[in-house]
């Protein structure tokens, strides 16, 4: 990143402190569905859904969430979280896992924005990918911002649009979407998975998470 985009993102990271009064006073908006409606059953994938910890679900400041292990056939599992944010007022704003898998012990090998094709809902979107380690294992991760019509992949570009959004929108809702696959066979693999999986959920998403 250059010198002067870094310069453009503080200026208005700094501005956005001084706008916590009209965060307060953004619209609350709820998800489409709650997401205890959530398919565990979708085309070839079946999930079994699983419970935040309550300390971990009071940290992350989340109003909604779906948290589940999808699989299809053996040696073929994704992990899927989405967190639901209906105002990201009060300092509950939406974590990165840059920050958060780091806490868990993963280290994290190669960050990168990559494009993944969606023919099922006819559009590609750029995601977020890490490579994780720890000890032996690796794992891939999947993750973009869902908020208020956008798919961002950059946390510098999704505070940047918070900050538009509550002035043109006065809304401050957004989702996380977080995808993860095992490195088994190798990396390119975990990737094929995940990006199948995300054509496959992509559109069910968007049931959940308000445009």
């Amino acid at each position: 990143m250059s010198l002067k985009h870094t310069a453009i993102i503080v200026i208005i990271l700094i501005s956005a402190a001084g706008l916590t009064t009209l965060f307060a006073h953004s619209e609350r908006i709820k998800p489409n569905r709650p997401f205890s409606q959530f398919p565990l059953e979708i085309g070839p994938w079946r999930g079994v859904a699983n419970q935040m910890d309550e300390k971990v679900y009071n940290i992350l400041g989340v109003e909604d969430y779906i948290m589940a292990d999808f699989s299809k056939d053996p040696g073929q599992a994704v992990n899927l979280y989405v967190g639901f944010y209906q105002s990201q007022s009060k300092g509950d704003l939406i974590h990165s896992p840059k920050n958060c898998m780091p806490g868990a012990g993963w280290n994290i090998v190669q960050s990168s924005a990559i494009p993944i094709n969606l023919p099922k809902s006819g559009k590609t979107i750029k995601i977020a990918k890490l490579l994780l380690a720890k000890g032996g294992q690796k794992q891939v991760v999947y993750y973009w911002f869902q908020s208020r019509g956008r798919i961002i992949n950059s946390e510098y570009m999704q505070k940047i649009w918070l900050v538009v959004d509550s002035i043109t929108k006065k809304r401050t809702d957004g989702s996380f979407v977080r995808l993860i696959a095992p490195v088994i066979k190798d990396e390119t693999a975990a990737e094929i998975l995940l990006t199948q999986f995300a054509d496959d959920i992509f559109p069910t998403l968007n049931q959940f998470i308000p445009n």
